[in-house]
C-alpha cells in the first residue's frame, strides 16, 4: 500500500495550493484528483476570477485576502508566468444595501485604498454602466481577477517540480482513521498517510457526510457586447452589481470573444453534483438578462458561450477549515460559498500548516466547524 505524509483529496483551486505548499516543503505528499486538474466539473474552471480586497462579506477576510495577493505575486514569480490581472474594481448599489455597506465597512475598517463615486460621476468614468441617481460605486485600485485555469496548472506543475505524486481520473470512496494514520481507499486502490486533506469541492459530502453544506448549480455567460468600447481592458475593471435583479459579477474582455458576466449565487438551486444539468436553459440566461439590458446595456447582445458551475455553500455563507472531531489527522477544506478562489495560496498554506504541525499563525476561528453546533 503506498505510504505517504500527507494526502490531499480534491486538486481543484483549494487542493492543487495546498498540494504545492506541501510539495514545497519537502514533505511526501500525493494528490488525488477524480477527473484531471483543470476540469469543468466543480468549481475551479471559467477562465477568470474576481480579487478584492475591501471584503463586503465581512471585514474579518481581509488579512486573508491580503496574504493570498502577496502569495498570488510569489506563485507567479515561481512559474514565470502572469497570474493575477489588476484592473482595479468597481461596485455599483443603492448605499444602504449589503455590497456597498459591506465594502466600505471592511474598506474604512482596515484602510484600504478607495473612492465612493455618486451615480453621475460611476457613469462618466465606466460608461458601461447605466445605473439610477441614488445608487453609488466604490473603486478600488487593488481589485482584479486570477487567470483560472493557469493558476491551477502552475500550482500543480511546482507542486510536481518538488516531489509531489499525482493520482488523477481516481475517486476516493472512504476515508477512515486508522490509529495515527488515515487510510483512503480509492476506485483505484487504497493508499495511507499520517495526515489527509478532503479538499473535495462539491463532492466533500461523500467522503464527511455530517458537514453542514449544500451544493449550487451557477451559471456564468460570456455576451457579445452591442459596444465593445467600454468593456475594452483599461476602459472597465472587474464589478460587482447589486440592484433589484440580485448581485451580479463581471469581467473586463479578456480570453473568450466575449464579455463574462453571472449571477451570483444564480437560482440557488441544490443539486447533486454528479447530476447536474449543464444545459443552459432560458431561464438561466433570463436569471442574468435583466440586469444587463436595464444597467450594462452595451453588454446586451448575442449569447456566445456559457459554462455551469458549482458552488459549495455553508448555512452562513463563510468557510470551513478545520481538524475532524475526533480525527485530527483528517483536515477538512470547504473554502467557497462563491467566494472561496481568490483565497486558494492562503488557504493552501493554512491547510499544510495543520497537516504539519495541528495549528496555524492564521486566524481561522471563523471558520471552525464548532461554529455550527
Amino acid at each position: 500500500m503506498p505510504q505517504f505524509d500527507a494526502i490531499v483529496i480534491g486538486l481543484g483551486a483549494t487542493g492543487s495550493a495546498a498540494l504545492y505548499q506541501l510539495a514545497r516543503r519537502g514533505v511526501r505528499v500525493a494528490g488525488i484528483e477524480r477527473f484531471s486538474p483543470g476540469h469543468d466539473k466543480g468549481s475551479s474552471h471559467g477562465e477568470t476570477r474576481i480579487v478584492r480586497q475591501g471584503y463586503f462579506e465581512h471585514p474579518s477576510y481581509v488579512p486573508l485576502v491580503r496574504r493570498s495577493y502577496e502569495l498570488w505575486r510569489e506563485l507567479e514569480a515561481n512559474a514565470g508566468q502572469k497570474l493575477l490581472h489588476v484592473t482595479g474594481i468597481v461596485e455599483v448599489g443603492a448605499p444602504g444595501g449589503e455590497l456597498i455597506s459591506g465594502t466600505l465597512a471592511a474598506s474604512r475598517l482596515h484602510r484600504l485604498p478607495h473612492e465612493v463615486l455618486d451615480s453621475a460621476a460611476t457613469m462618466r468614468r465606466f460608461p458601461a454602466f447605466a445605473i439610477p441617481s441614488d445608487y453609488v460605486g466604490v473603486f478600488q485600485p487593488d481589485g482584479g481577477f486570477v487567470a483560472v485555469e493557469p493558476a491551477i496548472a502552475a500550482m500543480i506543475a511546482l507542486a510536481q517540480g518538488a516531489g509531489a505524486e499525482l493520482q488523477t481520473g481516481t475517486t476516493v470512496l472512504a476515508v477512515t482513521p486508522r490509529g495515527n494514520r488515515v487510510r483512503i481507499a480509492t476506485s483505484r486502490g487504497e493508499f495511507e498517510a499520517a495526515t489527509a486533506i478532503v479538499a473535495a469541492g462539491p463532492w466533500v459530502r461523500t467522503l464527511v457526510p455530517d458537514l453542514p453544506v449544500r451544493v449550487t448549480r451557477q451559471v456564468m455567460a460570456w455576451f457579445k457586447p452591442r459596444d465593445p468600447a467600454p468593456f475594452a481592458p483599461g476602459r472597465l475593471p472587474v464589478f460587482i452589481l447589486e440592484s433589484r435583479y440580485g448581485m451580479h459579477y463581471g469581467f473586463p474582455a479578456y480570453g473568450s470573444p466575449g464579455v463574462k458576466i453571472a449571477k451570483h449565487h444564480h437560482a440557488d438551486e441544490t443539486v447533486d453534483p454528479n447530476h447536474v444539468d449543464r444545459a443552459i436553459s432560458e431561464a438561466d440566461e433570463a436569471l442574468i438578462r435583466g440586469a444587463l439590458a436595464d444597467h450594462l446595456p452595451a453588454a446586451n447582445g448575442a449569447l456566445v458561450a456559457a459554462k455551469t458551475c458549482l458552488y459549495t455553500v455553508t448555512p452562513d455563507r463563510d468557510f470551513i477549515i478545520d481538524r475532524l472531531p475526533g480525527a485530527p489527522n483528517i483536515v477538512v477544506a470547504s473554502p467557497c460559498s462563491g467566494h472561496g478562489f481568490k483565497f486558494a495560496p492562503a488557504i493552501g498554506e493554512i491547510l499544510a500548516d495543520l497537516a504539519t504541525s495541528g495549528g496555524t499563525a492564521h486566524d481561522i476561528s471563523r471558520f471552525r466547524l464548532d461554529r455550527f453546533g
